[in-house]
């Protein structure tokens, strides 16, 4: 898994903001702020929805207009899509569908309750010159990262 002080790999992956889908890349991001990265298993998983929801929940949006999120799982975007709808997630998740993305960031697992190839559950916080300032992945698939340090390295920036 990529730790604090690598270089974030960019990406171009598809994804939505529960309206339309299109591509996304980090790069276009992290020229506006500082990007959170959370890679996450399944749409609709109990897990995941609360992860998603607590970010929503965080006021991250209404505190630092110049930070960005963005959900990445290997579910296609119209999955997405419908996801984002159901627990108004107001910020887009995208579609690591190959798991190449995954993979580069070093938190595709080989297999999960029958699911092959999954993304783990990760938190990166990447920053305006694509460094990764904070990284963290779940042991078990029920943890949550701990959000007050993702905050403080947000607040670092």
């Amino acid at each position: 898994m990529l730790t604090a002080g690598s270089a974030a790999p960019d990406f171009i992956l598809p994804g939505t903001d529960g309206e339309t889908i299109r591509e996304y890349m980090l790069a276009e991001h992290t020229r506006e702020g500082p990007v959170v990265l959370a890679f996450y298993l399944f749409d609709f998983h109990p897990t995941c929805t609360d992860e998603l929801c607590e970010i929503q929940n965080l006021g991250w949006f209404d505190v630092r207009e110049d930070v960005t999120v963005l959900g990445v799982s290997r579910d296609s975007a119209f999955s997405h899509r419908a996801f984002a709808r159901e627990y108004d997630i107001p910020f887009p998740l995208l579609t690591d569908s190959d798991g190449a993305v995954s993979e580069r960031y070093g938190v595709r697992i080989d297999e999960l309750a029958g699911h092959r190839d999954v993304s783990n559950r990760a938190v990166f916080v990447v920053d305006a010159d694509t460094k990764v300032r904070y990284a963290w992945a779940a042991d078990d698939p029920s943890a949550q990262p701990d959000w007050e340090a993702v905050r403080a390295a947000l607040d670092d920036l």
